[in-house]
């Protein structure tokens, strides 16, 4: 594709939004009662909102223009964060992590691999960098602590070696007598030259007519070459010779959206800022003191005094730069200022007073009419405020006045255009300006007052009051924390096992189809289990996309614990890997049997947690990973302080989440194959998200058969006709994909695919192995539900 399909996949997305947003102001602030109704109106934009995020995805990573990517960030980050806010009413509604839309779908002519989840590709590639040396690291810690063992070189064998030295030792022979033969050659040839014309040289007409030729085709060379130029330049497939900037070996050295282009950017922008504040940077500060000066002696005139500089907390000089108002105006807002500063003092105790008489009395009449926070059925469904709206609408008016009208038609480049860096920078050096005024003109102003007035500025530094100390119950190990950098207790974590190496996988690695009979078994009355493609979906919603952007994270709807319930061998540790693959986060393992012995006694579980809080805040995103979860809330058991029980991290947990904030990037996953042994109140309130991921059934028997043939070739297997993959799908009802990936690797050794050319694969060998693993059996699933 060229660039222009991407501009105008980039216009075709913003257009779609604007429809979108229209729609939304419309249907989505009218109270609505009918629930059916609602829900379609949800999932008809959650869909919407989905293809919207899936072009301007694709529009970003593809399109080179810097700050046309900004801009295309800005509104993907609203879509995003208006997809998990839709997400979260769809689930309030219907009291479900799935969702059947089956129906919607077919109205809207789509399909269900239409509503997939795509997984920014900025995540990774503004870090790779970044991300690679801590790889780096990461395994040069494991090789020092003898955690992971150096790959072993293949050596070669004696004959491979010999077969080498002689192929290189020919072609030295080849080379050596190819320059022999050519001295030969050139001697034999000089030899028969005629002795008169070596010692006369040639006549002056044969030499004229040498030189003549030469020098015409040197003419016409250069003719053609710019002839040929020329056409090129008008089919639009060359640059003119003005924006010839790249010189050839840039062209080969540097390649787009690479981490040094993104440095060499950085640098630039920088350099521009410094260069603006060089050329107008004396302007802006001579403008500001001129405004201020004559602002405060109109002010003077007026009022009979100088009146007291804006406080840095009220904005500073910025009261007088945003607003267009005379001196007049202003003079009369600082004189109520300090009138309403005297006054605060007064009613600060009458305020007090009627506070808690209005809280009584709120919460007696809330005692009596309904819950804060619970609709009526008279009041009907109304979308509640997002945090997103406002970003959507002020990256589609950038686009709009900046880039929908803009000629590109010679911007073959696609480089930064300093103009527009030079706007976005100018508020930025005019902020620093108007701070540097600030402290200037507050001692100018004071100077004044002694001159003019012969007084001070009457003000009174008020000192702050001195917070109280927290008790020093804290131990010492919590102390040595705080002096400790995080290189040190990076590798310590490392070392004792608990930072480890996230295996490399893609969410789509996780082979599921949809359940295309969900609907109908709904309209059955019969719930349908979730397929492997909704528990791909949610993974993506609530681990990827918040933890990948830090935007998402902080204004979207929370989610600090996440679990994953299911029978063993459906891919829950693979999930979690692909949580940490795909955003580039750092692999805590906390599970029961990785702490045991470690950190022993209350204090060293709170410190281990600390460094763990610590390291994940510091390094950003991370996923904290608690495998057999269950056991930490189990019903019964030893006591919490014995040093080997995993009860012990039962209390400590909630305090863990509630250390972390909007703004850390930190997930909390546990893993369960046995969510029913749980004491249930304390385990729900720590995972705030649970996510069942069942066996595949036989009513998803195409994702059956579909994953059937992706394990077999992707382990070396060819499918023919002696091999039946749709008997395959039927016999494995009640296996998991774990089951599967087991029997393929038995059947498929290397033996086995030797001797696959002339011995094709049979249905039959995968029977037995099948046969001897155990199935997951209804009751076992029931449970889960």
């Amino acid at each position: 594709f060229s660039i222009s399909t991407y501009n105008k996949m980039w216009a075709d997305a913003q257009k779609d939004l604007d429809i979108q947003l229209c729609k939304e102001r419309g249907e989505f602030l009218q109270p609505e009662k009918d629930p059916v109704k609602v829900f379609k109106l949800l999932a008809t934009s959650y869909i919407k909102y989905m293809q919207i995020f899936r072009h301007l995805e694709t529009a970003h990573d593809q399109l080179v223009h810097q700050q046309k990517q900004a801009v295309i960030r800005q509104v993907l980050d609203g879509v995003i964060g208006r997809i998990l806010e839709v997400k979260k009413e769809m689930v309030k509604l219907e009291n479900s992590e799935f969702h059947y839309i089956d129906d919607i779908l077919e109205d809207l002519k789509l399909l269900p691999e239409d509503t997939e989840v795509p997984i920014p590709r900025y995540f990774i590639k503004e870090k790779l960098e970044v991300l690679q040396q801590r790889e780096k690291t990461l395994d040069q810690i494991l090789l020092d602590a003898g955690l992971q063992i150096e790959e072993p070189i293949e050596a070669m064998t004696p004959e491979e070696g010999v077969r080498i030295i002689q192929v290189a030792e020919r072609a030295r022979q080849g080379r050596c007598r190819a320059a022999f033969m050519k001295r030969i050659y050139l001697k034999e040839k000089k030899e028969k030259q005629p002795k008169l014309q070596v010692q006369m040289g040639p006549s002056p007409d044969n030499a004229a007519t040498c030189i003549q030729k030469v020098w015409r085709g040197y003419i016409q060379r250069k003719k053609t070459e710019k002839m040929r130029e020329e056409e090129m330049i008008f089919l639009g497939m060359s640059l003119p010779p003005h924006l010839e900037t790249m010189s050839i070996s840039q062209m080969h050295a540097g390649q787009v959206n690479t981490p040094q282009d993104e440095v060499q950017e950085t640098h630039e922008e920088v350099s521009i800022k410094d260069k603006l504040r060089e050329t107008e940077g004396l302007y802006i500060k001579k403008n500001f003191q001129d405004e201020i000066s004559q602002c405060f002696i109109e002010c003077r005139h007026i009022v009979g005094k100088f009146p007291d500089y804006p406080s840095e907390e009220a904005g500073g000089s910025m009261t007088v730069f945003d607003s267009q108002k005379t001196a007049e105006q202003i003079a009369e807002e600082l004189a109520a200022e300090r009138e309403m500063a005297l006054q605060k003092k007064d009613q600060k105790g009458k305020k007090e007073n009627e506070s808690k008489e209005k809280k009584k009395e709120k919460g007696k009449a809330g005692k009596q009419v309904r819950l804060p926070g619970v609709k009526t059925a008279e009041e009907g469904w109304k979308m509640g405020p997002s945090n997103f709206l406002s970003i959507m609408e002020e990256g589609s008016s950038r686009y709009k006045d900046i880039w929908q009208n803009r000629d590109e038609q010679w911007d073959f480049l696609q480089d930064h255009d300093p103009e527009l860096i030079k706007e976005e920078n100018r508020k930025d050096v005019e902020e620093e300006i108007r701070v540097q005024v600030d402290k200037v003109m507050q001692q100018e102003l004071e100077n004044l007052r002694l001159a003019v007035d012969g007084e001070g500025s009457g003000k009174q530094k008020k000192g702050k009051k001195s917070e109280k100390v927290r008790a020093a119950s804290v131990r010492i190990q919590m102390m040595s924390l705080v002096h400790r950098t995080i290189d040190s207790l990076y590798r310590e974590l490392v070392e004792e096992g608990l930072l480890i190496k996230a295996k490399t996988v893609n969410l789509s690695d996780y082979v599921g189809k949809y359940n295309y009979v969900g609907t109908a078994l709904l309209q059955a009355g019969v719930e349908p289990m979730p397929s492997l493609a909704h528990v791909r979906q949610l993974i993506a919603l609530y681990g990827i996309l918040p933890l990948g952007s830090q935007t998402v994270h902080e204004k979207a709807p929370l989610v600090k614990a996440l679990l994953l319930a299911g029978p063993s061998g459906v891919g829950k540790k693979m999930l979690v890997h692909a949580i940490c693959t795909e955003t580039g986060a750092n692999l805590f393992n906390l599970s029961a049997s990785n702490i045991t012995g470690k950190y022993p006694g209350k204090s060293g579980l709170l410190m281990m947690l600390h460094m763990v809080l610590k390291v994940a805040k510091q390094l950003q995103p991370s996923v904290v990973w608690i495998g057999e979860t269950e056991k930490i809330f189990s019903k019964g058991g030893r006591k919490a302080d014995d040093e080997m029980n995993p009860k012990r991290l039962e209390k400590m947990l909630p305090k863990f989440l509630q250390a972390v904030k909007a703004q850390d990037r930190v997930l909390l996953v546990g893993t369960t194959t046995r969510p029913f042994d749980a004491n249930l109140k304390p385990f729900c309130q720590v995972y705030q998200k649970i996510i069942l991921i069942p066996r595949p059934d036989y009513s998803s028997r195409l994702g059956k058969y579909f994953l059937w043939k992706h394990i077999i070739l992707q382990n070396g297997g060819v499918i023919t006709n002696l091999l039946s993959i749709s008997c395959l799908a039927n016999l494995s009802d009640g296996f998991t994909q774990g089951h599967i990936v087991q029997v393929v690797q038995d059947v498929l050794t290397e033996l086995r695919l030797l001797q696959m050319t002339r011995k094709p694969l049979r249905t039959e060998e995968f029977v037995t192995p099948l046969a001897r693993q155990d199935p997951v059996y209804k009751e076992e699933e029931e449970s889960f539900k």
